[in-house]
């Protein structure tokens, strides 16, 4: 049975996700990820002569896009549609044509808007495991796919409570795979100095309980936000929890 309280004796560190799980910015995401497919679906469905058929920012987001590397996350939701564009590097993408590139560039505009305009609300059960954790000794790290990692913990001024932070940023530096890769989890681990089988991973994204169940870490923890206990479980999560103050000894 998997513990029910994240404890020093069995725990070195403990790796977040941010979006969902100790800041209140998925919800933003998903907004803009629904503002820019639909502007584009749009433009597509009339130069195509088909139907336009929404980006549903429940069932597309949390299957195609959340967790997920901003490009990759466009390639993801465009495949499910069955549209293919250039990715936006080398001759391919010149001309008038939309690439891959071009619609996260759009996606990532709207997001720093709302965050310069709005700021970040926290999850307050989430930055209550945090220092819970922290006090108990064990290492802390952010794990998130975004490259506006660092500006939101800035925002939110929460920065200071993470001894690590991988992001988009560190995927691209180490040339890593994304989630629902297990590379940045994994990556944390490292630079943190603590194995995996040591380490707690806690996230509300599909994508990203995958990762860490294929990191074979110590615990996967679900954070069931949008109702969707069940699909966390059966995408690997040891236990799913809808306040992570219930992980607290």
């Amino acid at each position: 049975m998997p513990p029910t309280a994240i404890i020093r004796s069995r725990f070195d560190a403990v790796l977040f996700d941010l979006d969902g799980v100790v800041t209140e910015t998925a919800k933003v995401h998903a907004a803009c990820w629904k503002k820019m497919f639909d502007e584009f679906l749009r433009e597509h469905a009339r130069r195509s002569g088909k139907p336009f058929v929404p980006f549903d920012i429940v069932a597309d987001y949390n299957q195609y896009v959340d967790g997920k590397l901003r490009q990759e996350g466009v390639s993801s939701f465009l495949k499910s549609r069955q549209i293919r564009l250039p990715y936006g590097d080398g001759p391919e993408a010149s001309g008038d044509q939309v690439t891959i590139r071009d619609l996260g560039k759009r996606k990532d505009t709207l997001f720093t808007a709302v965050l310069r305009e709005k700021g970040v609300d926290i999850l307050e059960d989430g930055m209550t495991l945090v220092r819970h954790v922290r006090a108990a000794g064990l290492k802390t790290a952010v794990v998130s796919s975004s490259k506006n990692c660092q500006a939101v913990l800035q925002a939110a001024k929460i920065e200071q409570h993470f001894d690590v932070r991988v992001d988009a940023r560190t995927v691209e530096e180490y040339q890593l795979k994304g989630k629902p890769a297990p590379d940045p989890f994994l990556k944390a681990a490292e630079l943190l100095g603590v194995s995996p089988d040591r380490a707690v991973v806690v996230e509300d994204a599909i994508s990203g309980v995958q990762a860490g169940r294929r990191g074979n870490f110590g615990l996967v923890v679900g954070v069931a936000r949008k109702g969707d206990a069940e699909i966390l479980w059966k995408n690997g999560a040891d236990i799913v929890v809808t306040d992570l103050r219930d992980l607290m000894e």
